[in-house]
C-alpha cells in the first residue's frame, strides 16, 4: 500500500501537467509488480523418508558429502544434519540450489576426493530438481516480472523510432541502475521525483521540436555550417553534426550563397556556439575576433573569449531583391597566449526567413506527416479528427491499442487547448502528444495476458510478446510489421520468421551493443583508466641505476623549497635522465585503439550470432576483427586502413576468442598493472557462471605485499604470498589459475613475455583438475571439457537480459532445456536465441494483470 501511495503521489503530478488524469488507469493495472511465486514439494521432511531418497540419493551423499557436511561438520556453512531436520522452505530451496550448482560445476566434491560416477551425478541432480526444488518440467513456472520502465537507451531508441528525433538521454537523464550485470532489470529501474520531472520536460521538448503548432509559417531556407566553402589552406573542421568549427588560434574564412526569387522583407538568423575541450581546471585566455558579412555588408563584428559552451543567436532584418546573395564568416586570433584547451566557435547554421508577408506563408516542414488531411471546421468533425490523430500516435507509443476512456481524455485535452484564444488545432494535438509521451503507459512496459487463457501460467498477449521481442533484440519499440501481426493474432505462429527478420535488421546492432557491451563489459573499455607509461615501465628491462636516480629525484622533488643548494644542483643534473625515464611510451592506449577494441568484441558477437556459428567461437577461434590501428597495437602486420574487418589468425597466434581481446584484458586491469584476480573473476562470472563470494575484510592489497618484499615480485609471487591466508585460499584457488594464464598480456592488452625482467609463467591447473601450459591450452579446455559450463552461463546471462529479471531456481529447467539443445547442435547461436523466445519464461507469466484483459480487448 505504501508503494502504491508513493506511485500515486508521483503520477498525480503527471495528471496536473498533462491535464488528463491517468492515475486511475495506472493504479488499476499491474504496475507494482510481484515476485515470482515459489513452488516446492518440501512441505516437511517427508522427501527424506521416501524410498528413492533412502535407497538411491542418501548413499551418494554419504559416500561423497557427509565427511565435510554432516555428523557435526559444516564446511562452507552447509550441514546436511540441519538440512534434513529443517522445515524452512526457503532454506531448503536455497541450500539445495547451492548444492546443485556446486555439483554441476564439478566443485563438489573437491577434485582430490572420491568422485561420484556420471550416473550418480545425473541421478543426484535430477532428484534435487524434482524433489527439494519441486520443479515440474511439464508445467514450468515462468516467473513474474516487475513492471519495467524504459531505460535510457530504450527510451532514446523508442523516441527515434516513434518521431525520428534523437533525444540525448545520456545528457538529459540520470544513469540507470544496474542489477545482475544489466541496466534493463525491472527491480532496479526505479523512478524518482527528479526523473519524473525530467520525463515531463523531455516529452515537451521532443514534441515541440518536431510537431508543428500552426498550419502556415513564413518560408525558411537553412544553410548549414557544412555548406560554407573554405580555403583549403585555412579550413575549419566540420563535425559529425554538420556544424562548422572555427579555431580561436588561426585565421579562417568561409563563404556560402543562397538565392531569393521574391522582393520582400527577410530575416537572417545566425546560430553560433562556443565550444572547448575540457582539460582539468586549466583556463585558456586566448581571444578571437568573429565577423559576419552579408552581401559585402558587415553585420556583426565581435570579440570572443572562452565562453564555456554558451550559445549565441543573432537576428538581422533586411529587404532583399531577387537574385543570389552571399554569406561570409571569418575568424581572426587577437592574442598569442599559450594554447591550453581547444577553443572554437561552432557555426551550426544561418536561417533565411521570408518573404515576411502573409500571402507567402507555407506549410511547416513535416506538416503533412502529422496532419495528413485538412482540419475540418465543424466542431464535431474536428474532434473526431483529433481522436483519429491521437489514437494512431498513442497506439504506437503505448505499443498496443488504446482504451476508449484514455482516448476520450486525450481528445478532451486537445479540444480544450485548441479552443483557447491564440491556440490552434495543431497546438492542441501537440499538447495531446506531449501527454502521451509523459504517460506511464509510454514510460513503462505494461503487459497483459492473452484473453481467454485461464491457465495457471497464462500466455502473455501478442502485443506484450511483440514488445518483449523488440526490446530484447532491438532495445526499441515494435515496428509496423510486429504490430500488424499482433493486431491479427498471428505473431506466435510466425515467430521463427520474425526472429530471422529481426536478427537481419540493422537494429539488431542494439542487442549486440547492449547485451555484449554489458555481459563482456565492452562498454567500459573506452573509459577505464590505464596509465600507458606505468604499464610500459613494468614491461621494460630493469635498469637499477635509473631506478636509483628516479627514486632520489622524487625524494628531492617532494622537499620543494626546503632543498639545499647541493640538492638543487642534484635535481637539475637528474632532469635529462628523468625526462627520458618518463617520456611517453611509443605504444599508447589511445581513443582510436579503445574504440577498435570495443568494435572487435561487438563484431565477433554479431558475426557468430548472425551467421549461426558455434557459440564456442566466443571462447576459442582462429579469427578476429581488426583495423590498422588495432593490428599495430597487437603487433600484427598486414592490416591497412581504418575499416574493421575479419582477420584470419595464424596457427601460432595467441589471439582468438574474447579472453584475448583487448576489451577483456583492459577492463580487468588496474590503471598501472594487470590484475589476475579481476581477470580470473571475469572468467568465472562471465564464461563459467561460478562467481566467488565477496572477499573478507582487512585483507592487504597486493601492492602492500610487493612493498614488503626486498625485491620486485611478479604478480604470481605476490599472489602466492597473498593466498597463504586461509580466508583467501578457497576463492583464490579458483580465480588465480585463470587470471595468471592471461598474465602474458599487460594492462593495455599487449602481449609480453617478461615483467620487471622476469620471465612470466602462465601455466596452471584449474580447480576442477585440468592442467594447462598457457592461455591457448586454457581456451581449448574451456571450449571442450568445460563447454557445458559456458553454455549454461551464457544462457543464464542472455535469459536474464531478455526477461529483465534475476533468474531463480524455477528457471533451471528452462536453462537446462536450452543447454541440451546447444550441446546437440554444436552450440549454434540460433538454438540459444530461439530457445529463449520460445520458452515459457518468455511467453508466459505467473500472475495475470489486475485489469481484465477481456475488457481491454472490448475497448480496442
Amino acid at each position: 500500500m505504501l508503494l502504491a501511495f508513493k506511485l500515486q503521489t508521483l503520477f498525480s503530478q503527471l495528471a496536473t501537467f498533462a491535464g488528463v488524469c491517468f492515475v486511475a488507469f495506472f493504479l488499476t493495472t499491474n504496475f507494482i509488480g510481484t515476485i515470482g511465486t515459489q513452488y516446492c514439494n518440501a512441505d516437511d521432511t517427508a522427501i527424506y523418508e521416501a524410498d528413492d531418497f533412502v535407497k538411491k540419493i542418501k548413499p551418494i551423499l554419504a559416500d561423497h558429502c557427509f565427511d565435510c557436511h554432516a555428523d557435526g561438520a559444516d564446511e562452507g556453512g552447509v550441514s546436511f544434519d540441519d538440512l534434513f531436520e529443517s522445515k524452512d522452505k526457503e532454506l531448503l530451496q536455497k541450500t539445495w540450489h547451492r548444492v546443485l550448482k556446486q555439483v554441476r560445476a564439478d566443485l563438489m566434491p573437491p577434485i582430490d576426493e572420491l568422485q561420484p560416477s556420471d550416473e550418480q551425478t545425473e541421478l543426484l541432480q535430477s532428484w534435487i530438481i524434482r524433489q527439494p526444488l519441486g520443479l515440474d518440467p511439464e508445467n514450468l513456472n515462468p516467473g513474474s516480472l516487475t513492471i519495467r520502465r524504459l531505460n535510457r537507451i530504450e527510451y532514446r531508441n523508442t523516441i527515434r523510432a516513434l518521431l525520428d528525433v534523437d533525444y540525448n538521454t545520456t545528457m538529459k537523464f540520470p544513469a540507470d541502475d544496474t542489477g545482475h550485470g544489466f541496466d534493463n532489470i525491472g527491480d532496479v529501474l526505479s523512478i524518482s521525483p527528479l526523473l519524473l520531472e525530467k520525463y515531463f520536460n523531455a516529452a515537451n521538448d521532443i514534441v515541440s521540436s518536431v510537431v508543428p503548432t500552426t498550419s502556415k509559417i513564413f518560408p525558411e531556407k537553412k544553410i548549414p555550417g557544412k555548406a560554407f566553402e573554405q580555403d583549403p589552406a585555412n579550413a575549419g573542421n566540420v563535425n559529425s553534426r554538420g556544424h562548422l568549427e572555427l579555431s580561436y588560434y588561426k585565421a579562417a574564412t568561409a563563404k556560402a550563397e543562397f538565392e531569393t526569387a521574391i522582393t520582400g522583407d527577410y530575416q537572417l538568423n545566425l546560430n553560433l556556439s562556443a565550444s572547448e575541450d575540457y582539460v582539468d581546471l586549466v583556463f585558456d585566455l586566448n581571444e578571437c575576433e568573429f565577423r559576419f558579412v552579408f552581401d559585402g555588408e558587415e553585420l556583426l563584428k565581435r570579440k570572443f573569449v572562452r565562453q564555456n559552451g554558451k550559445g549565441f543567436r543573432y537576428v538581422f532584418d533586411r529587404k532583399l531583391k531577387p537574385g543570389k546573395h552571399t554569406l561570409e564568416v571569418s575568424i581572426k586570433p587577437t592574442t598569442k597566449k599559450e594554447q591550453l584547451r581547444r577553443l572554437r566557435l561552432v557555426l551550426s547554421s544561418v536561417i533565411v526567413r521570408g518573404p515576411m508577408a502573409d500571402e507567402h506563408r507555407v506549410k511547416p516542414d513535416g506538416y503533412d506527416r502529422f496532419f495528413p488531411r485538412d482540419t475540418p471546421d465543424e466542431p464535431k468533425a474536428k474532434r473526431e479528427y483529433a481522436k483519429e490523430l491521437l489514437g494512431d500516435f498513442a497506439k504506437r507509443a503505448y505499443r498496443r491499442p488504446v482504451q476508449k476512456t484514455t482516448l476520450t481524455r486525450l481528445a478532451d485535452l486537445a479540444e480544450y487547448t485548441y479552443n483557447l484564444d491564440g491556440e490552434t488545432f495543431e497546438s492542441g494535438i501537440s499538447k495531446g502528444m506531449t501527454a502521451i509521451l509523459a504517460s506511464p503507459q509510454f514510460v513503462f512496459r505494461e503487459e497483459f495476458t492473452l484473453p481467454g487463457d485461464d491457465s495457471k501460467f497464462p500466455l502473455i498477449d501478442e502485443y506484450s510478446l511483440a514488445s518483449r521481442l523488440s526490446y530484447f533484440l532491438w532495445s526499441s519499440m515494435p515496428d509496423e510489421e510486429l504490430m500488424g501481426l499482433a493486431d491479427r493474432g498471428e505473431l506466435r505462429k510466425n515467430l521463427d520468421g520474425q526472429l530471422a527478420r529481426m536478427m537481419a535488421d540493422e537494429r539488431f546492432g542494439n542487442f549486440v551493443e547492449n547485451f555484449a557491451g554489458q555481459w563482456l563489459q565492452a562498454r567500459s573499455v573506452e573509459s577505464v583508466p590505464i596509465d600507458s607509461r606505468a604499464v610500459a615501465w613494468r614491461d621494460a628491462q630493469p635498469d637499477p641505476e635509473a631506478d636509483k636516480v628516479r627514486d632520489r629525484f622524487i625524494e628531492l622533488f617532494r622537499k620543494g623549497s626546503d632543498r639545499t643548494d647541493e640538492e638543487e644542483k642534484e635535481v637539475e643534473e637528474a632532469r635529462p635522465l628523468i625526462k627520458k625515464i618518463f617520456r611517453q611510451p611509443k605504444i599508447k592506449l589511445d581513443n582510436d585503439v579503445r574504440r577498435a577494441m570495443r568494435r572487435e568484441t561487438e563484431m565477433t558477437v554479431e558475426h557468430i550470432i548472425k551467421d549461426n556459428r558455434s557459440l564456442l567461437e566466443l571462447v576459442d577461434s582462429n579469427y578476429t576483427f581488426l583495423n590498422e590501428s588495432l593490428a599495430k597495437f597487437y603487433g600484427i602486420a598486414g592490416v591497412n586502413g581504418r575499416e574493421m574487418r575479419r582477420y584470419e589468425l595464424p596457427d601460432d597466434s595467441v589471439r582468438g576468442g574474447v579472453l584475448t581481446q583487448g576489451t577483456m584484458l583492459v577492463v580487468t586491469s588496474n590503471p598501472n598493472r594487470t590484475s589476475p584476480v579481476k581477470r580470473g573473476l571475469y572468467v568465472l562470472e562471465n564464461l563459467l557462471g561460478t562467481p566467488t563470494s565477496a572477499p573478507p575484510p582487512d585483507i592487504p592489497a597486493l601492492e602492500e605485499v610487493e612493498e614488503s618484499s626486498a625485491k620486485k615480485l611478479s604478480l604470481r609471487e605476490s599472489l602466492e604470498i597473498h593466498r597463504k591466508d586461509p580466508n583467501c585460499s578457497s576463492c583464490h584457488n579458483r580465480m588465480d589459475p585463470l587470471g595468471l594464464a592471461l598474465e602474458n598480456f599487460n594492462a593495455m592488452g599487449r602481449f609480453r613475455t617478461d615483467e620487471y625482467g622476469q620471465r612470466i609463467e602462465s601455466k596452471g591447473v584449474l580447480i576442477t583438475g585440468e592442467p594447462f601450459k598457457n592461455v591457448t591450452e586454457l581456451k581449448k579446455i574451456l571450449a571442450t571439457k568445460r563447454k557445458t559450463d559456458f553454455y549454461r552461463c551464457l544462457t543464464e546471462k542472455m535469459l536474464t537480459y531478455a526477461l529483465g529479471r534475476a533468474l531463480e531456481y524455477e528457471d533451471i529447467p528452462t536453462v537446462d532445456d536450452i543447454v541440451i539443445k546447444l550441446e546437440s547442435n554444436d552450440g549454434k547461436a540460433n538454438e540459444l536465441l530461439g530457445g529463449i523466445v520460445k520458452s515459457a519464461a518468455f511467453q508466459r507469466t505467473a500472475k495475470p494483470n489486475l485489469m481484465e484483459t477481456t475488457d481491454q480487448d472490448k475497448n480496442k
